[in-house]
């Protein structure tokens, strides 16, 4: 789309810098009381017409009970848990888990917090605005890519990089900072726990990803999706897939998140105390494609009440050698060799940050061609 619509006198450009700087976010518009959305948070009737389709025949993605896996000494249970894992990897790249040992007094205070940051006046969350893309520190931003995206979406964010440098505590608002902190430490138990399994469902060693220091970088962003005047025109968050490498997300009962499996999208249903675990493209990469990483979305909110979702990206914190990755060489072998490139630390912030978020770009860069 032209930064000029030479026929309507429309300037995107100007529009989009506009709203950038009243940092007032999609929050701010929908608390206005608009009933009308910007025209750059509107999307082609191409990418509307295809959010119009969900399945009918999937009801959700699989359910994991991770009750007695921690510390069990019951080798055939947790040979039973690796196996549904490495299933709903292989073939979903989505999976829910319950009973992972967090209190769900302690998700819904993580909830709760991050919810009472976006509720505040945008006065008070201008702040903390920023637009730059730099790694380490915390932004509030509305669309990370909202100037290299094509049309914007219907969100905002709170973002906070948790690892591989530790965050000031203080630096956190201070309206979830206690709460931040205590979810980041929890939710990296849990998702060590998935590792292991995800590790065993390769023949690896349980401890292989903590030890490649997968847990260690941390992103956690607080997502709100407030009320859309206007659903049909536009999206919370566009198709994608996740870059990293395991993504965890805890999300209030507000509905809107979708996975495409086959040709279907799949209406994710949020089961209470349950959280949300996904395969991203650099385990896809490094698994030389025995895990998937799938596209997912977030449909624009109907709803009058927020859908509120956290989630934390985890990626490697030291790369090989000068600084490169690619499939693990464990799992390489004369009947099953590498299908994948190694690729650079640069090539891969390279690919994500230069343009809109987007599905497996990297993984079709360097897939090997045959």
């Amino acid at each position: 789309m032209a930064a000029m619509d030479a026929t309507s006198g429309y300037d995107r450009m100007k529009e989009l810098k506009e709203f950038d700087e009243s940092k007032m976010g999609v929050k701010g518009l929908s608390d206005s009381g608009i009933t009308s959305i910007p025209r750059f948070f509107v999307h082609p009737p191409e990418t509307l017409s295809d959010f119009k389709k969900s399945s009918s025949t999937c009801t959700n993605i699989p359910i994991i009970d991770l009750s007695n896996i921690i510390n069990s000494k019951d080798a055939d249970h947790r040979l039973k848990i690796v196996e549904q894992v490495k299933e709903a990897a292989k073939t979903w790249g989505f999976f829910q888990v319950i009973n992972h040992g967090v209190p769900i007094s302690v998700l819904d205070e993580t909830i709760h917090a991050v919810k009472a940051f976006h509720d505040q006046p945008h006065e008070v969350k201008a702040k903390f605005y920023k637009r730059e893309n730099e790694i380490g520190g915390v932004m509030y931003t509305s669309n990370n890519d909202l100037h290299r995206a094509k049309s914007a979406a219907w969100h905002d964010s709170l973002q906070a990089w948790m690892g591989p440098e530790p965050l000031k505590e203080a630096d956190l608002p201070e309206i979830c900072r206690n709460e931040v902190v205590a979810w980041d430490k929890s939710a990296t138990e849990v998702v060590e726990t998935v590792m292991e399994l995800l590790c065993e469902g390769l023949g690896l060693e349980a401890g292989k990803f903590k030890e490649l220091t997968f847990l260690d970088a941390r992103v956690l962003v607080g997502h709100c999706y407030p009320y859309c005047p206007q659903p049909d025109l536009t999206v919370g968050i566009t198709s994608h897939t996740d870059p990293g490498v395991i993504t965890v997300l805890l999300q209030n009962h507000v509905p809107g998140l979708q996975v495409k499996h086959g040709d279907e999208w799949v209406n994710v249903k949020p089961v209470p105390g349950g959280l949300i675990i996904n395969a991203g493209d650099f385990l896809q990469i490094i698994s030389n494609g025995e895990y998937k990483s799938v596209q997912h979305r977030v449909l624009a909110n109907s709803s009058k009440e927020a859908r509120i979702s956290i989630v934390i990206f985890f990626n490697l914190a030291k790369w090989k050698g000068d600084g490169y990755h690619g499939p693990l060489p464990e799992l390489l072998s004369p009947e099953k060799p590498a299908i994948y490139q190694n690729f650079t630390k640069q090539e891969f912030f390279e690919n994500f940050y230069s343009k809109g978020i987007d599905t497996k770009s990297l993984i079709e860069k360097i897939k090997k061609k045959n």
